[in-house]
């Protein structure tokens, strides 16, 4: 098949003309692999329909909290229904208290949940409150750990001058318009290396207040962490009086019914919540150990708000996805299908004599165009970014929409079936030809 994509090219050209590059995210305006970002008029399932009327078969998933498919009917009924009552009030309601509860059961060690109106929000307010619960100043995050756009954490590991007594780089903004000495506030670690973690906790310890970082990261590709990884953040970060936030905005009842923090065993202080827990509408979360959030306002003195936080479509929305996860869940079957696209799409590289590595955690998959392992952000830049436009091209062409980004993950749906993974992988067999 070939998508058409006229119409699509005349709308970006008009976005561009009141928006900046045309999109209202970076990432959708196919920047990475060139081309013409695909308008989209309608969802329905595994698919979506562009603007030129061309069905696409979707792995992207609005980034990820897409999990029952576009359009579920019991998450569309309930805000269908919340829409008679109102669209915000600005004041609490009881559909906050009836999702805070679904999170709690998911995530037992959550004793208090506040909600807020995205991901990024979510973490700059956790970081907020590690800060003002421990009284210190640092933070960690770690090179190819995405958090969101807050000031903190558009950080990068600097080069050339170092600190006085620590001896550790001093970090760099990775965005204009972020000050360099806030920036100077982020250590940058290495994810999956638990020895310069050590090093750093060495040399800084008593200074770091919070140690942020994706259980399994996402916005690098996918990359699981390791063992030694895991009991290095919470060795050092309880050795030396941190907290350890979890930023589970794209894991989060994704990879579990207590997403990451169940799959891998963690014991975080904190956890970010996002994506999934709006049932596709804008939503956030943090919660943690009673003693660490009775200090936000109004209970204590680290302040955060918002007008949104916990609006009644949101919340309806979210009730709706999680009642329907907990009462069927469909992880075994989501890690069935993932299992056999991995091994397909192995068998489709391998038949060509194609060098990949398909790194895949539940329903979240990535293909590096290079030579496995790849555990590590420094691994995950290697990969051939040209051979990965081509390929996602050619995807395109067929009619299935992967992640317009090398370094995106790919999420699946519980609408996605054996039709659905058929199809994907004669597409890919043919994407797999034009490279």
């Amino acid at each position: 098949m070939k998508v058409l994509d006229a119409r699509s090219a005349e709308l970006f050209a008009q976005a561009q003309e009141v928006m900046p590059g045309g999109v209202s995210s970076p990432v959708r305006a196919f920047k990475a692999v060139g081309g013409t970002p695909r308008f989209i008029a309608r969802a329905q399932g595994a698919y979506l329909w562009d603007a030129d009327g061309n069905r696409l078969l979707d792995y992207v998933g609005s980034w990820g909290p897409m999990i029952l498919g576009h359009n579920h009917p019991e998450v569309v009924a309930a805000i269908q229904e919340a829409l008679q009552e109102g669209l915000s009030y600005g004041a609490p309601t009881e559909r906050e208290i009836a999702l805070a509860r679904l999170v709690r059961e998911a995530y037992p060690m959550a004793d208090l949940v506040r909600f807020v109106s995205s991901g990024t929000e979510a973490t700059m307010s956790a970081l907020r409150l590690a800060r003002g619960y421990t009284g210190r100043e640092l933070i960690v995050k770690f090179r190819g750990n995405y958090h969101g756009h807050a000031d903190s954490l558009l950080v990068q590991a600097g080069s050339g001058l170092l600190t006085g007594s620590g001896g550790t780089a001093r970090s760099a903004p990775s965005s204009a318009g972020v000050p360099q000495a806030l920036a100077e506030l982020t250590l940058v670690a290495d994810y999956n290396d638990p020895e310069g973690l050590g090093v750093l906790f060495e040399r800084h310890g008593e200074q770091i207040a919070a140690v942020i970082f994706e259980p399994v990261v996402g916005n690098a590709g996918v990359l699981a962490p390791t063992p030694a990884f895991l009991e290095a953040l919470h060795r050092l970060t309880r050795q030396y009086g941190a907290l350890l936030i979890a930023d589970e905005v794209m894991t989060g009842f994704r990879l579990a019914k207590g997403g990451a923090v169940e799959r891998l065993g963690l014991k975080p202080d904190l956890i970010c919540w996002g994506k999934i827990l709006g049932g596709g509408l804008p939503v956030g979360a943090y919660g943690g150990r009673a003693e660490i959030m009775q200090q936000v306002a109004p209970l204590g003195p680290v302040y955060q708000a918002g007008t949104l936080s916990g609006n009644p479509l949101a919340m309806a929305a979210g009730i709706a996805t999680l009642k329907t996860l907990f009462q069927d869940p469909p992880y075994a079957r989501l890690e069935a299908y993932g299992k056999a696209l991995e091994e397909g799409l192995q068998e489709v590289f391998a038949e060509a004599g194609r060098p990949i590595c398909l790194n895949r955690v539940g329903s979240m998959v990535t293909a590096f165009f290079r030579e496995g392992p790849v555990e590590t952000y420094a691994q995950a830049v290697e990969s051939d970014t040209e051979a990965f436009k081509r390929f996602f091209h050619g995807l395109l062409r067929q009619g299935v929409y992967w992640p317009p980004s090398q370094f995106e993950a790919a999420f699946f749906s519980t609408a996605h079936g054996e039709q659905e993974l058929a199809f994907t992988l004669e597409a890919a067999q043919l994407a797999v030809r034009g490279l």
